[in-house]
């Protein structure tokens, strides 16, 4: 993208931004004149309110577009009968922002929103203004004993959900999948590396090589692949078939980045948040200006040139390099499942180890997924009584209720359960025989939106996860960790106040787009000179906001820190 289009994109996309956000704001005024339904018209902060009286709610929220309507929805009706307390469901899954929007406009407020999908930025305003109330009081023993203990227990969950002015306003959903749901002893995320990469172990036998321990043997790997035309030789294919390596471009689990830990890092450099380094001492770093990112790129344009590296890598989609991998063509490439992408040829696959660079170097940089959502239920300043409806929302933070309102009842999706009194889910063939649709199908219609924490220890504790999960998480934990220097990582939970958000806006699609087309040239072409190099960081820096962003990123995290330490 040219940097004109780029900023012209953006300016059109912060003038309608700014434009809801103005016509909201004239709707508030009315708003805050005419809709003092409140105890007080609005609560003070920091404060809880003691009123108790009110047991009937109206909620208005999202909903999957398989449900049946969340009053026939068994789960919510056993907690509303158990914790006393009635709740009309206003809820929908077309055109609810809107109707949120008029809602709010109007000055006809909800007792909630429920899974709505507000940002920081909304949830900050609205807090602010007091159409949201602060939940802060609340999140304690007495009020909420089961997320109260989540929080003490994960304060970077605490952190996320806290504003910029240290209030919470809405209630945290989020699903933390990682090693600890298979009984490891240290929790890592199931995005940790994203990129699993793999070769073709039957053609290297038949060439009599080794599987690669470093990006030099893989070279010599590659370079037999291609000069041997394995894919014809091999498979039977049509002569000049074979496609020694074959990945996308800087994508999330098939791109080439795995094979940059030879340098020392494997971010995504067309990604402002998956470019970000968190150094030990706290400080962040942008890989793509480094010159470690630099030599690898210099480095893997001989690989281009030579033919080893796809061609096609740079405009390719995931099903056309699936393909491609799936008709026994392509030597290496990067996936999370080896049986996923090469079918029929995977038992001929195998994992390549974290390869060596040129000067030893083998590190793969850790990322961060599965954020949490920090507005999944805010309450207004219509509610009368929000201790009492709280106490309805917090046994959605037990386990076995997650789990329900996740998936289904026990006795519907939960059919049984393992020695270890572990909930399993329904089967695809027992699904089908008793109901007559998939278990995806039947989670559709049972599934409930909203404030919901599933979080590692769930999955070994309360309810199985999937079997392609573990097969994942077991890779992560034994073969590719051990390659990981430093499990330090920018999280992806900092919350930025409006003024940041608006920096963000204004310089990341232009200093994205532009550090891609850098890297694809390079390459392709080859470089940088010295010159191009000075060339491209001035760039980034005058053109690109680098400097701002840079500042924006390390105050996010500063608070972040700051919040999650406890001071």
């Amino acid at each position: 993208m040219r940097k004109a289009d780029g900023n012209r994109v953006m300016r059109k996309s912060r003038f309608l931004r700014e434009t809801v956000y103005c016509v909201l704001a004239a709707g508030l005024v009315f708003c805050m004149a005419a809709c003092g339904s409140g105890a007080d018209g609005g609560a003070e902060k920091g404060v809880a309110i003691t009123d108790t009286s009110q047991t009937e709610f109206s909620v208005m929220g999202g909903m999957s577009a398989l449900s049946k309507g969340y009053d026939s929805n068994e789960v919510l009706n056993r907690l509303q009968q158990e914790t006393g307390i009635h709740i009309d469901w206003t809820c929908m899954s077309d055109s609810l922002r809107e109707q949120v929007n008029i809602s709010i406009a109007g000055g006809e407020l909800p007792d909630a929103f429920l899974a709505v999908g507000f940002n920081n930025y909304d949830i900050s305003r609205y807090g602010d203004d007091g159409t949201f109330m602060d939940l802060t009081p609340y999140l304690t023993e007495e009020y909420m004993p089961n997320l109260s203990r989540i929080l003490e227990e994960n304060p970077d969950i605490r952190s996320a959900i806290t504003m910029d002015d240290g209030y919470i306003y809405g209630l945290p959903a989020g699903e933390r999948m990682g090693t600890a749901g298979i009984g490891a002893e240290e929790d890592y995320s199931i995005y940790s590396i994203p990129q699993f990469s793999m070769i073709n172990k039957a053609w290297l036998d038949e060439l009599g090589l080794e599987v690669p321990e470093t990006l030099e043997e893989l070279h010599t790997a590659l370079k037999a692949f291609k000069d041997n035309d394995m894919s014809a030789k091999y498979y039977g294919n049509a002569a000049g078939s074979t496609i020694p390596m074959s990945t996308g471009f800087d994508e999330w689990c098939w791109g080439q980045n795995i094979f940059y830990a030879g340098f020392g890092f494997t971010n995504w450099p067309n990604d402002v948040c998956n470019d970000l380094v968190l150094r030990e001492d706290g400080t962040v770093e942008f890989i793509c200006v480094s010159e470690a990112y630099r030599e690898a790129i210099s480095y893997f344009h001989e690989w281009f040139a030579e033919g080893l590296m796809d061609l096609e890598m740079f405009s390719q989609s995931d099903t056309q390099l699936i393909s491609k991998c799936s008709q026994g063509y392509v030597g290496v490439t990067t996936w999370w499942y080896i049986e996923e992408v090469m079918g029929d040829y995977a038992q001929d696959y195998v994992f390549l180890p974290v390869l060596d660079g040129p000067d030893g170097t083998h590190n793969v940089t850790v990322r961060t997924g599965g954020g949490i959502n920090s507005g999944n239920l805010c309450i207004t300043k219509a509610c009368k009584s929000p201790a009492n409806l709280l106490k309805f929302f917090d046994r959605w933070y037990e386990p076995e209720i997650v789990m329900q309102l996740q998936y289904g009842p026990i006795g519907i999706y939960f059919t049984e359960q393992d020695e270890n009194g572990v909930w399993m889910s329904i089967t695809d063939e027992e699904s089908r025989q008793k109901y007559g649709k998939s278990p995806g199908e039947l989670k559709g219609e049972q599934e409930v939106y909203g404030p919901k924490l599933i979080l590692s220890d769930y999955y070994n504790t309360a309810f199985k996860m999937e079997d392609r999960a573990v097969q994942r998480l077991t890779d992560l934990y034994d073969f590719w960790m051990p390659y990981v220097d430093s499990t330090v990582t920018y999280p992806v939970d900092c919350v930025y106040t409006g003024r940041e958000l608006d920096t963000i806006d204004w310089y990341r699609t232009n200093f994205e787009s532009t550090v891609k087309e850098y890297e694809g040239l390079w390459l392709k072409n080859g470089g940088p000179t010295d010159e191009e190099w000075e060339n491209y960081i001035h760039v980034l820096t005058k053109k690109c906001g680098m400097e701002k962003l840079l500042e924006v990123y390390q105050a996010a995290y500063n608070r972040y820190a700051g919040m999650e330490s406890g001071e």
